[in-house]
């Protein structure tokens, strides 16, 4: 049985759109924030979710692993949905999780996630 390489650009478009989702993720934070407590809160929480990524989810996080790591994924995407769905924007919601989960999920091939592990042994 043969293997299909995908492209190397369709996998760093993926890694774009990685990157993006999580950029929306802190939006969805802010959207909340804004709904919850007004200007104060829509301009900490995303704050928070950057700060929570940095130390916890993203590839060089201090304090992440091969549990850690996912499960502030999850968190983070999760609470944010459920952010975006509390402020009555649930179509966006619905929206935001649908394509936090096809993205991260074509994240995990084995094309994608390689070019991840050849750029950290170049780096």
């Amino acid at each position: 049985m043969t293997r299909v390489q995908a492209p190397a650009a369709v996998g760093w478009t993926v890694l774009t759109l990685v990157f993006v989702d999580e950029l929306l993720a802190m939006a969805a934070a802010g959207v909340w924030g804004a709904h919850a407590g007004g200007v104060p809160l829509a301009v900490v929480m995303p704050v928070v979710v950057v700060a929570v990524w940095w130390a916890f989810a993203s590839p060089k996080a201090p304090y992440g692993g091969p549990v850690v790591r996912p499960v502030t994924k999850v968190l983070v995407f999760g609470l944010a949905t459920a952010g975006l769905a509390q402020a009555g924007h649930h179509e966006w919601a619905l929206a935001f999780l649908a394509f936090s989960v096809m993205v991260n999920a074509a994240a995990q091939l084995p094309g994608v996630r390689g070019l991840t592990e050849s750029a950290d042994l170049a780096g």
